[in-house]
């Protein structure tokens, strides 16, 4: 539906939605640029206060996969009119807004609507230069990908909805969301990162698509070399597959091809939706072990997770 839309034709618009990057970024001066975003979505734990944190922090990261700095965020709420305590949506609120806090972010308003699902999440402003813009186009062969948190939140998720998921994995998968990417964003402007993009509802290798096709570009990614979250493989080998993945799946066949030797319970982990997942990098080679190296002084779990080639038939192969 996108691809019919019109062309943008301001010029100071200098990311729109036509490379389906994180968020877009429009020119105010030669030196300062606005960065705009928003997501919501209904609750993926149980309590109301952490849903509220997990929603703020998987907002701000499309801000901070820009390379920009979030200063102000209007919520988006849906509640049921009738049936519901307001102390839940209370509670979201307050775990949104103490992320936010965290992150530097002023809430300043919002909107709210009458729906009996619940929906949480915000529409989030940064500011960034133009110069130093983290966008998902600019791979270049020969870089190094880096992935700043763990996957399988989705496989997760699903287990929990089962009543089948381990308090750890749980509580592990909890506190990836609801950790900020302002650590991660911040060291990655000290390197030479060419592109870079956050990892959420269309999985790892959703989002390395839209890298790759921006870039003109193929990408390996190394299954030996990519860390999930405590437990998610074995849930995925037990069939607690989200009906997310299976799309994204999907929709991305013929763009993915995986070596012989990779099971299908592995497979669905680069497939699974993640919520608040890491940043996804593709920087300078050389300068790959230097940067995995800085995020992990600054507490982030970065590790390598392939390379950059020259664009082949395939845009990502999985070895």
């Amino acid at each position: 539906m996108l691809a019919k839309l019109p062309k943008q034709t301001d010029p100071n618009v200098l990311i729109g939605f036509d490379t389906a990057d994180d968020a877009g970024v429009y020119r105010l001066t030669d030196d300062l640029a606005l960065v705009q975003t928003v997501d919501f979505f209904t609750p993926i734990v149980d309590d109301p206060y952490t849903f509220g944190q997990i929603a703020a922090a998987n907002a701000l990261s499309d801000v901070y996969a820009m390379g920009a700095r979030p200063i102000s965020a209007l919520s988006i709420v849906g509640f049921p009119n009738t049936g519901r305590d307001p102390a839940i949506l209370e509670s979201i609120l307050q775990g949104g807004l103490a992320k936010m806090q965290e992150a530097g972010c002023a809430v300043i308003g919002g909107h709210s609507i009458g729906d009996e699902e619940i929906k949480f999440g915000y529409a989030v402003t940064g500011l960034v230069h133009p110069a130093r813009i983290l966008a998902n186009a600019g791979a270049q062969p020969g870089d190094r990908l880096v992935l700043t948190k763990r996957i399988g939140t989705g496989i997760i998720a699903t287990a929990l909805k089962a009543n089948r998921a381990s308090e750890a994995s749980v509580a592990a998968a909890i506190e990836s969301m609801s950790t900020l990417n302002r650590a991660a964003s911040e060291v990655a402007l000290e390197f030479p990162v060419h592109a870079a993009t956050d990892i959420t509802g269309f999985g790892l290798l959703g989002h390395a698509r839209e890298m790759a096709a921006a870039s003109k570009v193929s990408l390996v990614l190394r299954a030996a070399q990519i860390e999930y979250l405590p437990e998610a493989l074995s849930y995925s080998c037990q069939g607690f597959i989200p009906g997310g993945l299976k799309r994204n799946a999907e929709f991305l066949a013929g763009c993915v091809e995986f070596a012989d030797e990779i099971p299908e319970e592995v497979q669905n982990l680069f497939f699974d939706p993640q919520t608040s997942g890491g940043l996804f990098l593709s920087v300078e080679g050389q300068a790959a072990s230097r940067l995995v190296a800085a995020l992990r002084e600054r507490g982030v779990p970065a590790q390598e997770a392939g390379e950059v080639i020259e664009k082949t038939k395939t845009l990502i192969q999985i070895r």
